[in-house]
């Protein structure tokens, strides 16, 4: 349990929220391979780490989801919120997926404070997710949803993402 000095640390990193370290995830040379061979080589396999940077807050590629991004927060080395987004320039469009915040940090604002500074950090998009939401978060998506654009209802990605990978 987090005792009130680690929850008052993590009400501070919610207000540092756009303070973020960014690792673009881009390997040309590996995209060049993935292009010439039409997809046999250079795909990246497993799990992918995301680099830990001297930020409190990262935007890093996603561990879990090829094509997206993750945006975290951390507090003394440990990974205490976390998300996975999608954009579409295109279509003005952005997903979010799984936000998670470590239970013992909840109510500390991390979720709201990453969900703002992403759309700060992309100004215009309409939010959305793609799945249904579980019983017990719909008043978490209806608060952070308020005056969003698309107010993360669940709709499915643009064709421009589906054939990007």
């Amino acid at each position: 349990m987090a005792n009130n000095d680690d929850r008052q640390a993590a009400l501070r990193l919610a207000e540092r929220a756009h303070e973020v370290g960014r690792v673009s995830g881009r390997d040309p040379w590996r995209k060049a391979l993935e292009w010439v061979s039409r997809g046999r080589l250079g795909q990246r396999h497993g799990w992918q780490i995301p680099p830990q940077l001297d930020t409190p807050w990262q935007d890093t590629i996603s561990p879990l989801r090829r094509g997206w991004r993750e945006r975290a927060a951390n507090l003394d080395g440990e990974s205490i919120f976390s998300v996975d987004y999608r954009i579409c320039r295109h279509c003005q469009l952005g997903w979010v997926e799984e936000p998670h915040t470590d239970p013992e940090y909840q109510r500390c604002g991390l979720a709201s404070a990453g969900l703002a500074a992403l759309r700060a950090d992309n100004p215009g998009l309409a939010w959305h997710t793609l799945g249904g939401h579980f019983a017990e978060a719909q008043a978490f998506w209806i608060a952070v949803g308020a005056d969003v654009p698309g107010g993360y209802q669940q709709r499915e990605p643009c064709l421009h993402l589906n054939s990007s990978g």
